[in-house]
């Protein structure tokens, strides 16, 4: 079982940056997690952002946020990150952050056994 906290949503103006934190606790090694971002926006089915494998070298993004959005993890800190810069008002969602109990990453959600209650972003034009 793996518990998971986001944090470090909020409002901002377009071409403004944010950087997502997500918190694991489990019984299990954090390391041994591989760690995706996914969002959902209102009235839209929740999709995926970003994953990144067990050990870091592998990382996947969709094609919105290529070159904008960089997913990291510091397995010491039990602790995924999502650094969003020049953010777009289409970026508003909330962003969830989930753990896949293997070490490669996948982009589909059904990969993902656990989520966390999400944190809102909110990008103005």
């Amino acid at each position: 079982q793996v518990q998971l906290v986001e944090s470090g949503g909020g409002l901002v103006q377009a071409g403004d940056s944010l950087r997502l934190s997500c918190a694991a606790s489990s019984g299990r090694t954090f390391s041994s997690y591989a760690m995706g971002w996914f969002r959902q926006a209102p009235g839209k089915e929740r999709e995926f952002v970003a994953a990144i494998s067990w050990r870091g070298r592998t990382t996947y993004y969709t094609d919105s946020v290529k070159g904008r959005f960089t997913i990291s993890r510091d397995n010491a800190k039990s602790t995924q990150y999502l650094q969003m810069n020049s953010l777009k008002p289409e970026d508003t969602a909330v962003y969830y952050c989930a753990a896949r109990s293997f070490g490669d990453a996948r982009t589909t959600i059904t990969a993902y056994d656990y989520w966390g209650q999400g944190t809102q972003v909110t990008v103005s034009s």
